[in-house]
């Protein structure tokens, strides 16, 4: 597996992940060689390539060229003549995708511009749903389709209710700060799931720690400029780690850093009874080596995640393709967004059976950070790659609220 020193940023760290599978063949070349070669990436999509925009010549006649079928249970859960389109772009990095069922729209995260966006289905129109958002970045809908939040910049997990009015779910567990809350998802036992990796912890999509704290060990960056007044006088404290809180709201560490370091996107499977959580490279101020791209999943027994172990490694054909954002569709399938760096023909969606067997992908333009499937039939797989909002209709349907 890639290991990673502890300076690199989260996007470099997830880089590396990505470039796993091309460490071979670059094996023995020198920094400059490679850096020299920088500008071609070692993999394309659609040759000749397609264009995403909506004016763009027809690209399918009757499979997608990049819907691709690794196993033939694939061409059962894929549309055959449903197109790859490109929704919107115009974002820093997008995030956090979810589906409201009731509002028939799509919110999703653009964590540097501190804003939340809403896709309505009806004309395609993209505009600001919510700013500032507290660099907000995953975002989901519990059972009674109340939205939920992670926010980096104040390290907290919110609700927003039916009434306007927002509840701070959880911003600290024994006295600690949160280190930056990723994503979120509801059980119908009443309780909400969230990872709390290190991601927030810099100035592009949220605030460092204060002087001397882990992601700003020297104190040559001010946390506090731009920022309104008591952000960026938080330090991290804990190490990353998975949480539970219960409907009574006592938050409960279920998943600690020595079982999935730097855990990311998370999703339940359709019954609720195993956990599913991506595990991804080091962030700002992590000690250890963090994550290695790899998708794990545990039972759940009584509120808590028992018997963890590797999902997936996410490798095809010899590339590291990290894992991010994750959505279950009602087969116990898992969707998993995939950045494989410059090796740009594996970035997008890999798709694996609940056993771990590779069935498919879908391959982007730009780094998938996130996904779910929304529409009025929930059959509709929408996609955050980078700096657009991607969707492509499925033959199958999402498991649970988006």
């Amino acid at each position: 597996m890639t290991k990673f020193h502890r300076t690199l940023s989260r996007r470099q760290a997830l880089g590396a992940i990505g470039a796993g599978g091309a460490g071979i063949a670059l094996a023995g070349r020198s920094l400059a060689q490679e850096n020299a070669e920088l500008g071609t990436p070692l993999t394309t999509i659609t040759d000749p390539p397609r264009s995403f925009a909506p004016d763009a010549p027809p690209s399918v006649y009757f499979w997608d060229p990049d819907v691709i079928t690794v196993d033939p249970a694939f061409q059962g859960l894929a549309q055959p003549n449903a197109p790859i389109e490109r929704l919107w772009t115009g974002a820093l990095w997008a995030e956090g995708p979810a589906w409201s069922g009731v509002g028939k729209y799509l919110v999703f995260s653009d964590i540097p511009n501190n804003r939340q966006m809403r896709y309505l289905s009806e004309d395609d129109h993209v505009s600001t749903f919510r700013m500032p958002s507290q660099n907000s970045n995953g975002n989901s809908f519990d059972h009674e389709g109340r939205q939920l939040s992670c926010e980096h910049l104040t390290r907290r997990v919110v609700r927003y209710e039916l009434d306007g009015s927002v509840t701070i779910l959880a911003d600290s567990f024994e006295g600690n700060p949160f280190n930056s809350p990723n994503d979120v998802v509801a059980h119908t036992d009443g309780s909400y799931w969230f990872t709390d990796p290190p991601y927030g912890g810099q100035l592009y999509e949220g605030a460092p720690d204060v002087a001397g704290g882990p992601s700003n060990p020297d104190g040559l960056i001010d946390p506090t400029l731009g920022q309104p007044p008591g952000i960026g006088t938080m330090q991290r404290e804990m190490p990353t780690a998975t949480y539970r809180i219960a409907p009574d709201g006592t938050v409960a560490r279920v998943v600690g850093e020595d079982q999935v370091p730097d855990p990311n996107g998370l999703a339940l499977s359709p019954d609720e009874d195993k956990l599913y959580i991506a595990s991804t490279g080091p962030g700002p101020g992590d000690g250890g080596e963090g994550g290695e791209g790899n998708i794990f999943v545990f039972d759940i027994e009584n509120g808590e995640a028992i018997n963890g172990r590797i999902f997936s490694e996410c490798m095809v054909d010899g590339v590291k393709c990290g894992p991010d954002g994750l959505a279950i569709d009602v087969y116990g399938n898992v969707w998993a967004s995939s950045n494989a760096g410059r090796n740009v023909g594996y970035n997008g969606v890999t798709v694996w059976s609940p056993e771990g067997t590779l069935l498919g992908r879908i391959r982007l333009p730009e780094v998938c950070g996130n996904l779910c499937f929304g529409g009025p039939k929930r059959n509709r797989l929408f996609m955050t790659a980078s700096q657009s909002l991607y969707a492509v209709y499925t033959a199958t349907q999402g498991a649970g609220p988006a």
